[in-house]
């Protein structure tokens, strides 16, 4: 999914260059309570404010990076027969919806995608690919848009930022215990901290989000069946099941990606559910919602 992919990038690197910086002015040296140890409850509240901050300043750049990363254009005056049907879809799925307008655009790519973010319900964008356009008849572009419509009804985008908060929190709560914890064991720093602690603490946080990124994914995943509900109801259950099907049946076509398998939209990947794939995976395997839709009430 575009969206959680773009999150998760943007939300990473606020961490990454937060963490760099914060290093850099030597904030961490404030949570040394007697040069030897952690002061644990300054560390968690120094974590939870910056790991919120991380998520949130991913929220309300998402609608800003998501329209540069996939070369988004905002359809202001609709000059195409398509356009023009793909702002009234938007305009009406929105009023059922009960949410503000979003912006709507359109972005090149061959491949069927959309995706939906923004900061708030009426403070959204919905775009969908060209190839989407071409391919899709009417029916199942409806239900495509009314899916992600869906996920800003449903205000996806915030709760899965307040998970993200957590997550950062205790992602760097942990990275800065080991950090110290290898300075004061591996590196024998005495007082204060070492160059040991920043690196390791870097390393740890990079490596504890990737893995903190299976409880973001999960969520994810949940929350797909609830927008694929949506669609089902501000489209119709038969347009939603029939996009579901053809997407299966472009991905078992092989159709190209023209982004790659952690950014793409609306659940189009294959085979992950092999392994330990599926635990990163942001979208249920397609043959398990279109399933889902079949048996819902």
């Amino acid at each position: 999914m575009l969206r959680i992919g773009l999150f998760l990038l943007t939300n990473l690197g606020v961490l990454v260059v937060a963490s760099i910086t914060l290093n850099l002015l030597g904030v961490d040296r404030i949570l040394n309570e007697s040069g030897t140890g952690l002061d644990l409850t300054a560390l968690l509240i120094f974590c939870a404010v910056f790991g919120f901050s991380g998520a949130f300043i991913s929220l309300f750049l998402s609608k800003f990076i998501a329209k540069k990363t996939t070369g988004t254009r905002i359809i202001s005056n609709p000059r195409s027969p398509d356009e023009i049907w793909l702002m009234q879809t938007v305009a009406d799925l929105a009023e059922k919806a009960g949410i503000g307008m979003p912006e709507v655009g359109i972005f090149p790519a061959n491949q069927a995608n959309a995706f939906a973010t923004g900061w708030n319900r009426n403070n959204s964008l919905v775009a969908v690919s060209a190839g989407l356009l071409q391919r899709f008849d009417r029916e199942e572009a409806r239900a495509v848009l009314a899916h992600e419509i869906g996920h800003v009804a449903n205000g996806d985008m915030v709760t899965l930022t307040l998970i993200q908060g957590v997550v950062n929190t205790f992602v760097m709560f942990f990275a800065r215990i080991i950090g110290h914890t290898v300075d004061k064991v591996i590196f024998k720093t005495e007082r204060g901290v070492g160059i040991g602690y920043y690196v390791v603490t870097i390393i740890a946080e990079v490596i504890l989000a990737f893995l903190a990124s299976m409880i973001v994914m999960a969520f994810s995943r949940y929350r797909e069946y609830r927008a694929d509900a949506a669609g089902a109801h501000l489209a119709s259950r038969e347009g939603m099941i029939r996009a579901l099907q053809r997407l299966q049946a472009e991905t078992q076509a092989g159709a190209p990606s023209p982004m790659p398998k952690g950014l793409q939209a609306f659940g189009i990947s294959s085979g992950f559910s092999q392994n330990m794939a599926r635990l990163f995976a942001s979208h249920p395997p397609l043959n398990e919602r279109i399933e889902a839709l079949k048996k819902a009430p």
